[in-house]
C-alpha cells in the first residue's frame, strides 16, 4: 500500500462534528528553497488520500511569521535590512513593493508555487494569531506552568533553563527586536524582560528592560513551545516533520513532551521525512543554497514537480540536480510509468504517485498522452535553422490534441532548460558549415574505423537513432577500436568536444548525406 493510503486507513475517523486537520507551515525567512515543497506535497498528498477514503479533512498551512529574521539573505541589500536582524519577519518592510512587509513578500512567492502545484490549503499567519488574542490563553498557561516547560527541556533535549527562565519573547519597546528578549517574572497580567546584549550570536540586544503585557501581540512563544499552542489552537490532527526536527530528543521529542506535561493532551500524528539535496548539499532559504521553488516551479511541470516528491518515499533522501542526466531521467521514468498505465499495467502502490502527482484532486483516473522523449528535444532546439514542430510532426504523425500539449510543454522546458541549467558540455554545439579545429586529432585507428562506418551507414535504410547506436557499436566492435575512441572520434568531428550526446540520436537529427559527407572529410 502506497504510504499516503496507509495513513489515511489507519486515521480514525473523529467524533461526528469533529473534522482530521492535516497542517504545516512555514518561517518565510528568505526564497523558499525546494527541499520545502517536499513537506508541502506530503501534507497535500495524506489530506488527498483522507479525502479519498471517505473521512471528512481540512488541510490547513501556518505562516511563522512572527520568527526573527535571524540573517540577511545574500541577495538582499545587507545595508538596508542589517538594522532589521532580530525583528519579527512581519516587522521588516518588503525587498518590493507590491507586498506589504517581508513576510509576505517571500510568503507570497510560495503561495504561487502551491497556485501551480494545485495545492490549496487554508493559509493563516501566525501575526494575525497573536494580534487577535486567539494565543493569549496559551501564553498564560505556559507563563503560570513554566516550571513544567523547563522540566521537558531538560528531560528530552538535556537543556537546562534557569529557574527564573519563562518561555515568552516580547517584541523589545525600545528597540523593536523579538529576538533578544528574555522574560524573567510574570504577575498574571504582565512580564518582567530584559533586551540582553549578549541572547543571541548574530544581533545585540538594547539592554532595555520593564514590564510588559504579554497578550494580544506584544511577543511570541519559543518555537517548540509556540508548536503546542498551534496545535491545541487549530485542532491538528496530523503533522509531519523534516529529519532535522525529528530526531531524538529534538524539536519534535520536545514538543510532544510539552505537550503532555503542560496540557495533558496526546500530540498529532508525526512521522518524520528526509531532506531533499541539492547536488548532496542540503537547502537553505537565507544562505540561498540551491534552487528556489520558484525557480523549479518555474522549469518543470506540475505533474513532474510533484512526482519528483512522491516518487520517492519520505524517509528516503531526494538527491536532485537540474542537470541533463537528473532531468531527463524524471522526464523518462514518468513517461514509462504512464505508458505501463494506458496497458493497465500499473497497480497500487506503484500507480498512486501518477495518481497524486495529478493536479486534480477528485479523480484516479490518470492523463494519457504518447510520449516524446525530452531529451531529443533538447538535441533537436539545438540544431541550427530546424522546424522544431514540423521535425516532431515527421517523427511522430499521429499525435493527438492532447499529446502535442504535452509536447509544447516539453519543449518550453527544454528551452528554459537550455538557457537557464545547461553546462557547455552538456550543450550541442554542431559544427554544420565546417570542420572543428579538434578533428585533427582523430587518429589513424579512428579514420579506418570512419572508413567501415561509412560503409555501414550507407547500407542501412533505418535512420532511426536507437538503430543507428546499435550500428555505431557494431562498427567499433568490427574494426576493433574501443567504444571510447570510436565515439571520441565522432564528438570530435561533428562538435568539436571529446563528449556529447548519444551518437546514435545525434546522427538521426542530420541528414544522412551530411553525415556520410562530414565522416569522409576528416577521415580522408
Amino acid at each position: 500500500m502506497f504510504w499516503a493510503d496507509k495513513i489515511a486507513l489507519d486515521t480514525e475517523t473523529p467524533q461526528p462534528s469533529q473534522i482530521i486537520v492535516v497542517n504545516d507551515s512555514k518561517t518565510p525567512s528568505g526564497r523558499v528553497h525546494v527541499g520545502s515543497l517536499r513537506g508541502v506535497v506530503i501534507h497535500d498528498v495524506i489530506y488527498r488520500a483522507l479525502k479519498q477514503a471517505g473521512k471528512p479533512v481540512k488541510f490547513i498551512y501556518g505562516v511563522d511569521d512572527y520568527d526573527a529574521l535571524d540573517t540577511v539573505p545574500h541577495y538582499l541589500d545587507q545595508e538596508k535590512f542589517s538594522p532589521y536582524l532580530g525583528f519579527p519577519l512581519c516587522n521588516v518592510p518588503s525587498p518590493e513593493d507590491h507586498a506589504p512587509e517581508y513576510a509576505k513578500f517571500f510568503m507570497g512567492e510560495f503561495l504561487e508555487v502551491f497556485d501551480y502545484l494545485g495545492i490549496k490549503p487554508e493559509i493563516y499567519y501566525l501575526r494575525d494569531k497573536y494580534r487577535s488574542g486567539d494565543i493569549n490563553k496559551y501564553i498564560d498557561i505556559f507563563l503560570t506552568k513554566a516550571h513544567l516547560v523547563r522540566e521537558a527541556y531538560k528531560q528530552v533535549s538535556k537543556a537546562d533553563r534557569p529557574s527564573d527562565w519563562l518561555p515568552f519573547h516580547p517584541i523589545c519597546e525600545n528597540c523593536g527586536k523579538i529576538a533578544t528578549t528574555v522574560t524573567t517574572d510574570y504577575n498574571g497580567k504582565e512580564v518582567f524582560y530584559t533586551c540582553k546584549p549578549h541572547a543571541t550570536n548574530y544581533v545585540k540586544g538594547c539592554g532595555h528592560s520593564g514590564w510588559v503585557s504579554p497578550f494580544n501581540g506584544n511577543g511570541k512563544l519559543p518555537w517548540k513551545v509556540e508548536w503546542v499552542a498551534k496545535w491545541d489552537l487549530v485542532g491538528v490532527s496530523i503533522e509531519m516533520a523534516g529529519k532535522d526536527h525529528s530526531q531524538k530528543g529534538g524539536s519534535r521529542d520536545v514538543a510532544n513532551s510539552i505537550c503532555r506535561k503542560v496540557l495533558a493532551k496526546e500530540p498529532p500524528f508525526h512521522s518524520p521525512y528526509e531532506f531533499i539535496l541539492v547536488n548532496g548539499t542540503k537547502m537553505s532559504s537565507s544562505k540561498g543554497v540551491g534552487s528556489s521553488a520558484k525557480e523549479m516551479a518555474s522549469l518543470l511541470p506540475p505533474e513532474l514537480l510533484r512526482f519528483l516528491m512522491l516518487r520517492t518515499p519520505p524517509k528516503t533522501v531526494i538527491n536532485f540536480s537540474p542537470n541533463y542526466e537528473t532531468i531527463t531521467r524524471l522526464f523518462r521514468d514518468y513517461d514509462t510509468l504512464i505508458a505501463k498505465s494506458s496497458g493497465d499495467e500499473l497497480e497500487g502502490k506503484e500507480k498512486a504517485p501518477l495518481i497524486y502527482a495529478q493536479l486534480e484532486t477528485e479523480s484516479d483516473q490518470i492523463s494519457i498522452y504518447r510520449a516524446f522523449d525530452i531529451s531529443t528535444l533538447i538535441s533537436l532546439l539545438q540544431i541550427p535553422h530546424l522546424d522544431i514542430e514540423a521535425e516532431i510532426e515527421k517523427r511522430s504523425p499521429d499525435l493527438n490534441e492532447f499529446d502535442w500539449q504535452i509536447v509544447r510543454q516539453r519543449i518550453a522546458v527544454a528551452r528554459k532548460w537550455l538557457q537557464d541549467y545547461a553546462d557547455e558540455e552538456e550543450k550541442l554545439v554542431l559544427y554544420l558549415d565546417q570542420i572543428p579545429d579538434r578533428a585533427q586529432e582523430i587518429t589513424e585507428p579512428q579514420k579506418q574505423y570512419f572508413h567501415k562506418l561509412i560503409q555501414n551507414l550507407e547500407a542501412t535504410t533505418n535512420w532511426d537513432g536507437d538503430a543507428l547506436q546499435t550500428l555505431i557499436f557494431a562498427t567499433s566492435r568490427e574494426v576493433e577500436l574501443s567504444q571510447k575512441e570510436a565515439f571520441q572520434a565522432i564528438y570530435f568531428a561533428f562538435l568539436g568536444k571529446e563528449r556529447g550526446p548519444k551518437a546514435g540520436s545525434l546522427f538521426s537529427y542530420l541528414d544522412k548525406s551530411f553525415v556520410l559527407k562530414r565522416l569522409s572529410d576528416v577521415s580522408s
